[in-house]
């Protein structure tokens, strides 16, 4: 199989609309050169433009969604579209609803395939954390020869997601991010403590530039289930193609089977005096 990640640089001074065509071109010239294709986290605002997320907001299936499903559509590719600041419809028929930081992934003839939440939201006290509700479903896709888990950027730093996606039969862990440049080795470091702890692929896409005055990490990374490093890229917009075989997994499990070693339902003995 073979993946490109799409490392965007998001800068002041270009406009959603056109960074959005411009990023459905970049899509469409992976024809022929890969079979997935994987876009960063909020590439259309930039992750860290919290100010931006309301008012560049868009319904599930607005002018992304569309931009997305042909480019995927005509370059014949599985598209994991990065992810976008959704304002989901109101409960009470009021005119705005929540607002999620949304993935969406599309099949090959542009079909939607999947949509994932993102569950653990950035920020602590401010920006996403409290700008967006928070998912609740692990999501994972059935490509041919493999089965993605979907999840977001910081969600990398919670061990227990990839354990939940696993469970569910990932066998490709496909991650998402703007992730700045000050935490640039926890990036590295921990897309390798997932692919090694799971006995999966990881596919890391990050973003390049600067996010409202954030340096971005850039340094996609793609790792193999043992931990090695196959592809990563520099600073800049990249794209980054890997060429893997997703039949590596259950070979790993076989030959070095920690995962059936697992010891769930631990419990905190009860204090006694």
């Amino acid at each position: 199989m073979r993946a490109s990640l799409i490392q965007i640089a998001v800068e002041e001074g270009e406009s959603v609309e056109s960074r959005r065509m411009r990023v459905a071109e970049l899509v469409r010239e992976r024809a022929g050169a890969a079979d997935l294709v994987v876009l960063p986290e909020l590439w259309t605002t930039g992750a860290f433009a919290y100010e931006d997320f309301a008012g560049e907001a868009e319904p599930l299936e607005g002018p992304t969604y569309e931009a997305m499903a042909k480019a995927a559509s005509d370059a014949g590719v599985w598209l994991h579209a990065g992810s976008i600041p959704e304002r989901a419809p109101s409960v009470d028929g009021s005119a705005e609803g929540p607002l999620y930081n949304t993935s969406l992934v599309f099949t090959p003839s542009g079909e939607l395939a999947a949509v994932y939440r993102k569950i653990h939201r950035f920020g602590f006290d401010k920006g996403e954390a409290v700008l967006m509700g928070a998912g609740e479903e692990l999501v994972t896709v059935r490509l041919p020869g493999t089965t993605v888990g979907v999840a977001t950027c910081y969600d990398l730093r919670f061990p227990e997601l990839f354990r939940g996606l696993v469970d569910a039969g990932a066998e490709t862990l496909v991650i998402s991010a703007g992730w700045p440049e000050r935490r640039r080795a926890h990036w590295t470091l921990l897309a390798q403590a997932r692919a090694v702890e799971n006995q999966a692929f990881v596919l890391a896409c990050g973003t390049a530039g600067t996010h409202a005055g954030v340096p971005q990490a850039g340094h996609s990374i793609v790792v193999d289930p043992w931990g090695e490093v196959l592809a990563e890229a520099g600073s800049g917009e990249e794209v980054l193609t890997v060429e893997f075989d997703p039949s590596r997994v259950a070979t790993t499990r076989e030959q070095f089977p920690a995962l059936k070693d697992r010891v769930l339902g631990l419990r905190t003995p009860e204090h006694r005096p």
